[in-house]
């Protein structure tokens, strides 16, 4: 009985239904390939930051602050670099053969360019010089006064200009013996010819000069030094009450007897003088130290008339102070 009883318990099957895992999805991928895009930029910022300069860094900080400002007055950081990123060597736009707007095609225009402006100028002021001189000789040849001075006054073109100059004759002296005092036709020649430089454009040095006779005033440590810098003052004066402008003056020097105008007779009355130098453009910029650009040739101007260039009769003199 009891073996027929287990035969009859029914018998239970169990089947265990796997179930399959839970789909994760594709939002890592996103997040992953974000973050790689982010370190790339990353470097690439520190790379441009490494191979920029300070001005260039500078320019971008003024851009980002103030955009408009930097975009309206220009400069670095608002575009004005030639090459695509700043320090990232040649422009990747440009092929072989090309050339931005604005580079010479010729390494030697501006060269051309530069000496022809040059030579502009020094035709200019060859016209302007001759101009002056014939201006200067009609003004003394109409006044009867200064006619009998004309041996007096010599004009000269030089490669640095129109040198005018008024020398001493015997017995007749520009100053007061030994002083700075000036006579009355010195007086009346220097308001001529400041009236005539009134209208030039040129600049205008001014210089000084004795004769080698040792100065014999009396005042201790004044010399012919000190004496030739006082008479070019006081023509200098002169010039500018006749209605020179006193900017047209870019030196005024007293040479003593440093440059004799009579190297063979150093105490000659007309080693006494004073030269004015109404300078071309190059001498102005080589007096200045503006240009260090060689003298042109010799600008071809009016010869003055005769009598503005003769010289003085220089008669033998003994040893006497400087006058």
């Amino acid at each position: 009985m009891a073996s027929d009883a287990k035969k009859l318990q029914p018998i239970i099957v169990k089947k265990v239904k796997k179930a399959g895992h839970a789909a994760h999805g594709g939002a890592w991928k996103i997040a992953y390939a974000d973050f790689v895009t982010a370190m790339m930029a990353f470097f690439l910022l520190m790379w441009l930051l490494g191979s920029t300069s300070k001005g260039d860094l500078k320019g971008l900080s003024d851009y980002f602050s103030s955009p408009l400002k930097v975009a309206m007055t220009g400069g670095t950081g608002a575009g004005a670099s030639p090459t695509i990123l700043p320090g990232g060597g040649a422009d990747l736009t440009q092929q072989t053969g090309q050339q931005h707007q604005g580079e010479s095609a010729d390494p030697m225009k501006k060269r051309r360019a530069v000496e022809q402006a040059r030579a502009e100028n020094a035709r200019q002021d060859a016209r302007r010089l001759a101009a002056l001189a014939a201006k200067i000789s009609a003004a003394i040849s109409n006044n009867a006064k200064l006619r009998q001075f004309s041996n007096q006054i010599r004009l000269e073109t030089t490669p640095d200009g129109l040198q005018i100059q008024i020398v001493d004759e015997q017995g007749r002296p520009m100053f007061t013996s030994g002083s700075a005092v000036v006579q009355p036709y010195m007086r009346e020649i220097l308001r001529e010819i400041g009236t005539a430089l009134n209208g030039v454009e040129n600049r205008i040095s001014l210089d000084g000069h004795t004769d080698q006779a040792p100065f014999a005033g009396g005042l201790q440590g004044y010399s012919n030094w000190e004496l030739s810098a006082d008479r070019a003052n006081a023509s200098r004066r002169e010039l500018v009450l006749a209605g020179m402008p006193e900017d047209k003056l870019i030196r005024v020097t007293g040479l003593a007897s440093s440059v004799l105008l009579e190297p063979t007779q150093p105490q000659a009355p007309v080693n006494r003088r004073i030269s004015i130098m109404v300078l071309t453009r190059e001498a102005e910029e080589r007096l200045l130290g503006t240009s260090r650009l060689p003298v042109l040739a010799e600008p071809e101007a009016t010869a003055p008339p005769a009598e503005a260039t003769a010289a003085p009769a220089v008669a033998p003199v003994a040893a006497t102070p400087a006058q």
